[in-house]
């Protein structure tokens, strides 16, 4: 099963993520633990996105697909995986297309559906230093801006599903599954 999740800051991606990974026996590929690795293993692409980084610039798609080529080649991602916070744009979920192996594509897209209203008041219980209102606002201008329109991307495709991210955690978990099951 070859998952994606995707939504606004605050939408409970990643808790939704490991209960999905779990239940699939999949597991749960988040860009930014990619980076993390990457650069604590000082590897040439971790160098390069460390650069970026430090220069407080957008590290280039080109080093996040390249990433995210080499985390998908290994062993274990080879009965899934569930990728959460990539793609972030339409070039990106094209580039994804081109690292999956010949002749596969993404199984469903998970696509949280949170009211803003909701994700500024769960944002800002976190207590997180980047969860300061501005600095969510800035999140979700660029999330609408950047990241929603993939919504229409994997639509067109027929793999798109909807989630309503409100509720008990065990209810949106309950519309997750639901929805997977149905692409099964």
């Amino acid at each position: 099963m070859r998952l994606l999740i995707f939504g606004p800051p605050g939408a409970g991606k990643g808790t939704q993520a490991q209960f999905i990974s779990r239940r699939y026996s999949i597991p749960h590929i988040s860009t930014g633990d990619i980076f993390r690795e990457n650069i604590r293993n000082d590897t040439p692409l971790g160098q390069e996105a460390k650069r970026y980084s430090e220069a407080g610039e957008l590290v280039p798609d080109a080093v996040t697909n390249a990433m995210v080529k080499e985390r998908l080649s290994q062993p274990d991602t080879e009965n899934g995986f569930l990728l959460d916070g990539y793609p972030r744009t339409q070039d990106q979920a094209r580039a994804l297309e081109r690292v999956l192996p010949d002749g596969t594509s993404l199984d469903a897209v998970l696509n949280m559906i949170v009211p803003e209203h909701e994700i500024l008041e769960r944002l800002s219980k976190r207590g997180r230093s980047d969860d300061a209102d501005d600095t969510i606002l800035k999140r979700l201008r660029i999330y609408h801006e950047t990241t929603e329109p993939i919504a229409e991307y994997y639509r067109d495709r027929g793999i798109l599903h909807d989630i309503k991210g409100v509720g008990s955690i065990e209810d949106i978990t309950q519309r997750i599954i639901r929805a997977i099951e149905q692409t099964a």
